[in-house]
């Protein structure tokens, strides 16, 4: 199974977002889309959607104008990680049997049920893991260093 690009950037900007604390340092600003973007290597644009999809959920907060920025709330930093994935990913099936050409093995094909299975299986093993959990070192401080490599004396 393969994570959908907006689902592996949603966990990537969770993560960076629980460890934004640390990363502002002594300037105490929160991250900006655009910042988040750039320490993530994605397109702004993209990123932009993925955090309004966060914002919906509850998961980010988002504030606008000089002192702005975006801050994880109490929900994201305690959000499970299955819940995040199933969110991004979609109820869909882990094979399109019914499609425009519908599989002719569907009325007695057990493949269904079982990929079916195991992608419930996938879900169930993130469902304990929150985000909290994600950052623990060592990816916090690589987190922090990321965003500590950004702010550094070279950019404007």
């Amino acid at each position: 199974m393969r994570l959908l690009h907006s689902t592996d950037l949603a966990l990537r900007v969770l993560m960076r977002l629980a460890v934004a604390d640390a990363a502002a340092g002594e300037s105490g600003a929160a991250p900006t889309t655009r910042e988040v973007a750039a320490d993530m290597a994605v397109q702004y644009t993209h990123a932009a959607k993925v955090v309004a999809t966060l914002r919906r959920l509850g998961l980010v907060e988002a504030r606008r104008g000089r002192g702005g920025g975006l801050s994880l709330t109490g929900a994201g930093r305690t959000a499970s990680v299955g819940a995040v994935v199933r969110h991004f990913e979609g109820d869909g099936d882990v094979v399109e049997c019914e499609g425009a050409t519908p599989c002719p093995l569907n009325s007695g094909c057990r493949l269904r049920g079982a990929l079916r299975h195991a992608q419930e299986a996938f879900y169930a093993s993130l469902d304990p893991v929150t985000v909290e959990d994600i950052v623990a070192s060592p990816t916090g401080p690589l987190l922090i260093g990321l965003a500590r490599h950004r702010s550094g004396p070279n950019t404007s």
